[in-house]
């Protein structure tokens, strides 16, 4: 089952359990946003009906935040007139909990419970032998490079080849 709602000017496709971007809404009574500007409601069998009596659909506020910038540029040729402004439109994530149209109610499944992940315990310090092999290989590592620089010979000048 899944209904067209109207939010924010624009209009939605959702089903129970949908999570959506709207434009910015208050948090409601407890973080539940309910949308009575139902456009259309899929019955059984993919039956699309208008609402005639009540329906509505009720969601939980998941986020609130605000959106990337993007630049608004004004431009007027050969004016000498330029303007730049940067916009940020707040939005409200909704998930969508519960569809209830012509005395049916159709709900989401709870969202599975995120775990704590336990924290990585600190990698143990080296004991002594594994300590001196790591100084040796930084040795080893040191005078490989300093043999490489020293192979390295600069190019002969072309004004010292003319002169001989």
């Amino acid at each position: 089952m899944y209904a067209v709602i109207r939010a924010g000017g624009k209009q939605y496709r959702v089903t129970p359990g949908d999570v959506i971007r709207v434009e910015r809404q208050g948090n409601g009574d407890h973080g539940q946003v309910e949308f009575r500007d139902v456009l259309a409601v899929s019955g059984a069998e993919g039956q699309i009906a208008k609402p005639q009596s009540e329906a509505r659909v009720v969601g939980e506020v998941v986020e609130q935040g605000r959106g990337d910038k993007i630049l608004v540029f004004h431009y007027k040729r050969k004016k000498q007139y330029k303007k730049l402004r940067g916009h940020r439109q707040g939005f409200t994530a909704v998930r969508i909990t519960e569809v209830a149209f012509d005395g049916q109610r159709f709900t989401a499944p709870e969202p599975p419970k995120k775990e704590a992940q336990p924290k990585k315990a600190a990698a143990p310090e080296p004991t002594a032998p594994e300590a001196e092999a790591e100084v040796r290989t930084e040795a080893k590592v040191a005078k490989g490079t300093a043999k490489k620089s020293a192979a390295k010979k600069p190019a002969a000048k072309k004004a010292a080849a003319k002169k001989k």
